[in-house]
């Protein structure tokens, strides 16, 4: 998860958490920290302690790279434009959704203002993402 706010991060866990969902959930505060997570730079070189996500959530509105940036680099990038991003931001502009869907984004959520809207959003990514859908590299560990 790709977040600058910390509470949103936490928030976030919680409702992981809460819904018993049991994948790792690591967090980065901005673009570039995503970016040198997904391409092991920096503090993100050991690729053991940052594996390939099946799944990238990704806020829009953060500091020194942004989401939207971080998402056409992300799907320009043939390595790493398999990786299904759900966009999960305080922005409802329609300009946002438009784009985001036009660069490649997945799903398109607004964050929810209330913790129990929060587990929902959660517990239906989860049941979609982790559960229902079949993504490359997943095969292994993934039981139904």
């Amino acid at each position: 998860m790709a977040d600058d706010d910390p509470d949103d991060r936490l928030m976030t866990q919680e409702a992981f958490t809460e819904c018993r969902l049991g994948n790792p959930l690591k967090f980065v505060a901005d673009g570039e920290e995503l970016m040198d997570y997904l391409q092991h730079r920096g503090d993100f070189a050991d690729e053991q302690a940052a594996p390939r996500p099946g799944l990238i959530l990704l806020d829009l509105n953060m500091p020194r790279k942004d989401g939207r940036e971080a998402l056409r680099e992300i799907k320009a990038d043939p390595a790493l434009r398999g990786i299904p991003v759900v966009i999960l931001t305080t922005s409802k502009a329609e300009e946002d959704v438009v784009r985001s869907y036009r660069d490649g984004v997945n799903s398109f959520i607004t964050k929810p203002v209330t913790f129990t809207a929060l587990i929902e959003v959660v517990q239906t990514l989860g049941k979609y993402w982790l559960q229902v859908v079949d993504l490359p590299g997943a095969q292994e560990g993934k039981t139904r």
